[in-house]
């Protein structure tokens, strides 16, 4: 039989219990803040420039695909689209509910190639 420890009294344990143990309060971790972009609104020249050079060669053209090489809004970049749908640059691949795909116009002189 182990040997008997002399127990506390009542008001010892009250006086532990009040002055300390707790420590700090513990924090949340903080997530990571992702800054938001500054995406344009309406389109400035060397935006539509780059619109009109660069798009019609991409392989996948989408909404988000937009948004990420020309830095402009997705609003910006949904009415973007059937503008160079328009002038017979780019073709539509898959068109469902919201979200479109587009492939650059191959010509015929292309195809033979």
């Amino acid at each position: 039989m182990p040997p008997k420890v002399q127990q506390k009294s009542k008001e010892a344990k009250a006086l532990a219990a009040a002055s300390g143990g707790k420590g700090k309060k513990k924090k949340w971790a903080k997530s990571k803040v992702r800054e938001k972009a500054q995406n344009l609104v309406l389109f400035n020249k060397e935006t539509y420039d780059r619109l009109i050079a660069e798009v019609p060669k991409m392989k996948c053209i989408t909404t988000s695909n937009l948004i990420e090489r020309l830095k402009i809004n997705g609003a910006l970049a949904r009415k973007a689209i059937p503008i160079l749908e328009e002038k017979g640059l780019i073709k539509c691949v898959i068109k469902s509910g919201s979200q479109r795909i587009y492939t650059r116009s191959v010509t015929a002189a292309e195809d033979e190639d």
